[in-house]
């Protein structure tokens, strides 16, 4: 901005918060001022917005809503520079506080002008840079005010000024418009997946690769580590062993009480950032992950962007796994400290498999999701439930699918690289299978069966059979990874409220299209204030304490908690009015009769 400013010749005042203050016409006047800001403000909302698509790759799929707002007034001020110790160029004035206005009363990623501006832009011949905004704004000490829109340069490309249609619709569309169709799978091409992909589900695709990329570099170092006798994946014993594996279309009966773990730590001998993978196997993971994106359906929730939210918060868990104090602050060598760490986090952090394995399987948990809930394929006869004797049915279906593609003939490469041996292809398999099943949070059995083996593994409570000491660490590893899916799955409602408002929005539209075209036995209307403060207390925060309870997240698990807690206080106070909204906006026909709160659906 500071180098766009110095070229256009615009004086940046400073920076207040999140605000950056401009202007133009001081401290040398100017005749075309007016010209000059809105020029400056349109590159600057570009740079602004290709320099968030740029960092989406890097930073993950939320930097992406970041957006700016944009505000222009014009008038005469006050300038001058005040003494003290911290002496600087200032302006005061009704202008100053008009523009701040303006500012704070406009949209996203557009650019709002006060009737004065737009007075100057007419006058200067530029009234097809313009359109008027439908509603007039109420503006703190000014009442009543009409503005306008400066359009952007595309808006222009397409046809000068919006008709006051357009112009009104200016604000987000809503969702399921938005989103549909997203993916064209009647034009898919599966052999080339990403070359029929939109451009923000590419840079998914982008950001998914580097990290799954950086996780398969982890597991070659430690495989060349331990040079242990590898086997290539025409070797009679892996044919074998993938014959075998997922032949059984009821995943469910796969899940099991215990992982086990690798239970040593292994000496990294390179950095696994310099280690160079086997020809084939980056250009086979960026096949893969555009083949699952394009598996996803296009629904406004269940769809690739939230399976790539969900990965980046398991990510972001994994990173955060630490080892208490006394282990970081001793003076124990390096090798001391990697087994303790080893011991403390109960081996999930010295396995680079186990991590791949698990932010592999949050991104493919939800493939070919239908955007209804398990109860409603089976109340429908679904073909699935039955395959999946109604248990589960949309996680066992994203399981098949999702394994299946990965065990196609051009994926070779990649798979040889993630296992090399029997042990390692069924750590593989038992850790994607338990943790996209633990994702279905609705299934009272499982629900049972997860608490009964929680209360065994950290509250001490006597089991029937006998346990060694590692078996008691492998069951506290796969509760762990169990829960950490989970948190991930409903992140949303323990981040920022903004992006706890984006998804529940999103699932409010996903609910209500499917309520609206039969496939829901309750409006989700009727319930939702109440059922969001349900959810909330019943399962967010409890599940946020949990992950507090196992002991190895620090500080994350404090910041989980306040985030659901401050969320849960902000729906409290704002949730009836949100609601409202989202009634207006999404829902054709509305009852007035005050509903439940189930919540089922989500999954």
């Amino acid at each position: 901005f500071d180098k766009t400013a110095k070229r256009r010749k615009v004086f940046k005042v400073e920076t207040v918060g999140d605000c950056y203050v401009a202007v133009t016409g001081l401290p040398e006047p100017v005749k075309d001022h007016p010209i000059i800001m809105c020029k400056f403000a349109r590159e600057c909302l570009t740079q602004f917005n290709t320099l968030a698509t740029q960092l989406e790759v890097f930073l993950g799929p939320d930097t992406g809503d970041l957006n700016l707002r944009v505000g222009i007034h014009s008038g005469p001020v006050t300038a001058g520079v005040l003494r003290g110790d911290k002496s600087r160029f200032q302006l005061f004035g009704d202008t100053v506080n008009t523009a701040a206005r303006i500012e704070s009363s406009g949209l996203r990623n557009k650019i709002h002008l006060s009737h004065e501006t737009a007075e100057l832009l007419f006058a200067a011949g530029k009234s097809n840079w313009m359109a008027r905004r439908t509603d007039t704004i109420v503006a703190k000490g000014k009442g009543e005010m009409q503005t306008y829109w400066l359009l952007t340069d595309e808006e222009l490309a397409e046809g000068g000024a919006l008709d006051s249609a357009t112009n009104k619709a200016s604000a987000p569309l809503p969702i399921v418009q938005a989103l549909q169709p997203r993916l064209a799978k009647t034009t898919m091409n599966m052999l080339d997946p990403e070359s029929s992909l939109p451009p923000r589900i590419k840079r998914l695709v982008d950001w998914n690769v580097d990290v799954l990329k950086r996780l398969l570099k982890q597991i070659v170092a430690k495989r060349n580590a331990e040079q242990k006798e590898l086997y290539d994946l025409n070797h009679p014993v892996m044919m074998k062993h993938e014959m075998n594996i997922g032949s059984d279309t009821y995943v469910l009966a796969e899940v099991t009480e215990i992982i086990r773990l690798p239970n040593k730590v292994v000496k990294l001998e390179e950095n696994p950032n310099k280690v160079v993978l086997p020809d084939g196997v980056e250009d086979q993971l960026r096949l893969y992950v555009s083949s699952i994106a394009a598996m996803h359906r296009d629904n406004p929730f269940h769809n690739f962007e939230h399976a790539s939210h969900v990965m980046m918060s398991v990510s972001k868990l994994l990173s955060r796994i630490v080892a208490p104090d006394e282990v970081l602050q001793g003076d124990d060598e390096q090798d001391a400290i990697a087994a303790s760490l080893h011991d403390h986090t109960y081996g999930i952090t010295s396995d680079p498999l186990t991590q791949f394995s698990v932010v592999l399987a949050a991104l493919i948990h939800d493939v070919d999701h239908a955007g209804v809930s398990n109860a409603q394929l089976i109340k429908e006869g679904a073909k699935i439930a039955d395959v999946f004797k109604k248990k589960s049915v949309a996680e066992q279906n994203s399981i098949v699918l999702a394994w299946d593609r990965l065990m196609e003939s051009r994926f070779a490469a990649f798979r040889n690289c993630i296992y090399a041996d029997p042990d390692e292809l069924k750590r593989f398999r038992q850790l994607m299978v338990n943790t996209v099943l633990a994702t279905d949070i609705f299934d009272k059995e499982l629900q049972t069966i997860r608490k009964n083996r929680w209360d065994i593994a950290f509250r001490k409570i006597d089991q029937e059979t006998e346990s060694t000491p590692e078996d008691d660490v492998n069951r506290k590893a796969t509760i762990v990874i169990e829960h950490l899916i989970q948190a991930s799955d409903v992140a949303h409602t323990m981040q920022h409220w903004h992006i706890y408002q984006k998804w529940n929005e999103r699932l409010f539209a996903e609910m209500t299209h499917a309520y609206e075209h039969g496939r829901l036995g309750f409006n989700p209307a009727e319930g939702w204030y109440k059922g969001e403060i349900g959810f909330f207390d019943n399962y967010i925060i409890p599940l946020a304490k949990k992950l507090k309870e196992c002991g190895v997240f620090g500080v994350s698990c404090d910041e989980y908690l306040n985030y659901a807690l401050e969320n849960r206080r902000e729906w409290a106070n704002k949730g009836e009015e949100v609601v409202a909204q989202y009634i207006e906006k999404y829902c054709k026909e509305t009852s007035e009769d005050e509903g439940g709160d189930d919540k089922e659906g989500g999954k």
